[in-house]
């Protein structure tokens, strides 16, 4: 007997079309060569376009409707004629918090026949995976602007909860355990950023402590950027807040031959 999978399809702006009907046709041929599953596929105009029709991103009861699926297929968002922060917090990120989506797995692998722009970096040298906290951090809309002219002023907060750190870092500690793989890195900031990033490097090493056959690493952000151009092959597993593994898996994408943007996967 098949399974059906129903899949709410965005598929957004720009070359998220494209990235969204290529993905269509690879669930269709995987449909057919296992014969166990199918598709069943809806798709939601949800898009830069709509906004400039509607003032908003998705209706007001888009998270309701998304609800009801057993998966969200979302290519991109964005256009030159709306602001990003439009796009990104009316679509995006509504979706993620809306749904505790806390796991960005962004894995990054440099595949035969892609040239790396880095040299003396062969086929299958890198192959890492970027863990991204997704529902907190740096990117939990805390804070305002108050004020006009001169006199303006911006309030920007991070969010960093005991709760939201140690169970991304416990996911990327048993994803590397599940996988085989060897070694969890873990970046901050936690130098200059003392209360949100110390909290995190403290339960990483509370957490690590649990998996004693995995190696571990800590290091900054500045560092990291430097080291995964010098030295990719040095990591395995990167465990990081919204903002730095943001950063971090664009540029880890970058050295592979890729555009550096995009999600994965968020669960």
């Amino acid at each position: 007997m098949k399974r059906t999978h129903r899949i709410a399809v965005i598929p957004g702006d720009g070359i998220g079309k494209e990235v969204v009907s290529e993905g269509i046709k690879c669930l269709n041929t995987l449909s057919e060569i296992t014969g166990t599953i199918q598709f069943e596929f809806e798709y939601f105009p949800w898009s830069s376009e709509y906004y400039l029709h509607h003032g908003r991103m998705m209706p007001e009861d888009g998270l309701g409707i998304l609800k009801t699926f057993d998966a969200i297929y979302l290519g991109a968002v964005g256009d030159l004629r709306v602001p990003d922060d439009v796009t990104l917090h009316g679509l995006l990120l509504p979706i993620k918090f809306g749904f505790d989506l806390y796991v960005g797995l962004r894995p990054v692998y440099l595949f035969p026949g892609i040239g790396s722009p880095l040299k003396d970096v062969s086929e299958g040298e890198i192959d890492i995976v970027v863990v991204r906290e997704n529902t907190e951090g740096e990117y939990s809309n805390v804070g305002g602007i108050v004020g006009t002219g001169d006199q303006q002023l911006a309030l920007q907060s991070g969010l960093f909860t005991q709760k939201g750190i140690e169970r991304i870092i416990a996911f990327a500690f048993e994803y590397a355990r599940k996988e085989g793989r060897k070694k969890v890195t873990s970046i901050t900031k936690s130098n200059a950023q003392r209360y949100g990033m110390v909290l995190w490097d403290r339960i990483y090493k509370e957490v690590a402590s649990r998996y004693p056959e995995i190696q571990t690493e800590s290091k900054l952000i500045d560092a990291a950027c430097m080291d995964v151009v010098r030295n990719p092959r040095g990591y395995d597993v990167i465990v990081a807040s919204n903002l730095f593994a943001d950063i971090l898996s664009d540029l880890t994408a970058s050295v592979t031959g890729g555009d550096g943007s995009g999600s994965r996967g968020q669960f």
